[in-house]
């Protein structure tokens, strides 16, 4: 592999096929919030902070076009699904549609979207700015996992694996029907200016996995399987965002062809690592493990940077590695500087010989 002057699509593809490239790529997931308090700081628009950070990814969205909700008092959103949320974010459900479910007929009668209201029309005109130079990631979010929480709520769903499978298996079906059409649809207008199919579904805690491995194989596997072979099936890498410790659940989202997992959080049960990069560096591209709750939002930049480098130091050989912050995006109370350190600390300490 040639190491000068990579583009940064040439970079991650390299990462990708497990190869040393010119050096390590440097994803940044900016919260708006975040993103906004930077650009004011450093006097700089979305694009110009992207370029100060070296990001070597971009982001494709398309949005989903529903008729605007009328929203009960309280509620600041429904999701696509018809849960009303409440709170700062993405706030809180304020209850659980489909909590008194008894029978798989129920669940099939819930009035499903249609994955045709997801907006394609701006996809290509939009991937073409950034084709060829950057990584782009796209595909729907796909939070199955959350929406049969908001659906169910957490207990019930729970329960339901053990004493009503067939509604879980039915809920699950209804949610990820919607999420592999809405995808399938943005793949067919953009797949070929579109590199990763970039997934999302936290199932770690801060002490280790919110279910187990024999509920995960039985339930969740399956539809997650559905998704990475959706996204290869267009020749697309697939990555999935999970938080949390989540280390028991890594065989088999490698058995089902997974190819990278972010953000890797690694003040979380499990994920020390070098106990990753030794087990799973030959078969999964791990994005992220910058610690965001300590060393990001509570240190400084002189700390970032040694902590940085010692990321660095177990993640980098090999190839495999992608650079950033522990958590799906850099939120707001993280300070600028301790940013700008990560990004400068990664591009002057991890390029590659050679």
């Amino acid at each position: 592999m040639a190491h000068s002057l990579l583009s940064s699509r040439d970079r991650v593809r390299a990462v990708f096929a497990h190869q040393e490239p010119d050096r390590v790529p440097l994803w940044f997931g900016l919260s708006a919030e975040f993103a906004g308090k930077a650009c004011r700081e450093l006097r700089l628009d979305d694009e110009g902070l992207r370029l100060r950070l070296g990001d070597d990814f971009r982001r494709l969205r398309a949005p989903y076009r529903l008729p605007t909700p009328d929203l009960p008092a309280g509620a600041t959103c429904r999701t696509l699904f018809g849960v009303d949320r409440q709170g700062l974010g993405y706030g809180q459900p304020l209850a659980h549609p489909l909590a008194q479910a008894t029978t798989v007929q129920a669940i099939h009668d819930y009035p499903w979207p249609d994955a045709a209201c997801v907006d394609v029309s701006n996809l290509r005109q939009e991937a073409r700015a950034w084709a060829g130079r950057y990584a782009v990631l796209g595909g729907d979010w796909s939070p199955f996992w959350h929406d049969a929480i908001d659906l169910f709520g957490m207990e019930t769903l729970c329960l339901h694996m053990l004493d009503a499978p067939e509604l879980v298996d039915a809920l699950l079906q209804h949610l990820v029907d919607v999420y592999a059409e809405s995808s399938r649809r943005i793949f067919e207008e953009a797949a070929d200016l579109i590199d990763i199919f970039f997934i999302g579904n936290d199932l770690g805690s801060q002490t280790g996995p919110l279910i187990g491995p024999q509920l995960f194989e039985r339930f969740l596997l399956p539809h997650l399987g559905r998704l990475i072979d959706l996204g290869h099936g267009y020749g697309l890498k697939v990555q999935m965002h999970c938080c949390g410790g989540f280390l028991p659940l890594l065989p088999a989202l490698v058995a089902a062809g997974l190819d990278a997992v972010h953000a890797v959080q690694p003040c979380c049960a499990g994920m020390d690592l070098s106990v990753l990069k030794a087990r799973f560096g030959r078969h999964l591209v791990f994005n992220g493990a910058i610690d965001s709750q300590h060393t990001l939002i509570e240190g400084t930049p002189d700390s970032v940077a040694r902590d940085t480098r010692a990321v660095l130091a177990v993640m980098m050989p090999g190839g495999g590695y992608i650079a950033g912050a522990s958590h799906d995006t850099i939120l707001e109370e993280t300070p600028v500087a301790n940013v700008l350190a990560m990004a400068d600390t990664v591009r002057a300490y991890g390029h590659y010989g050679g």
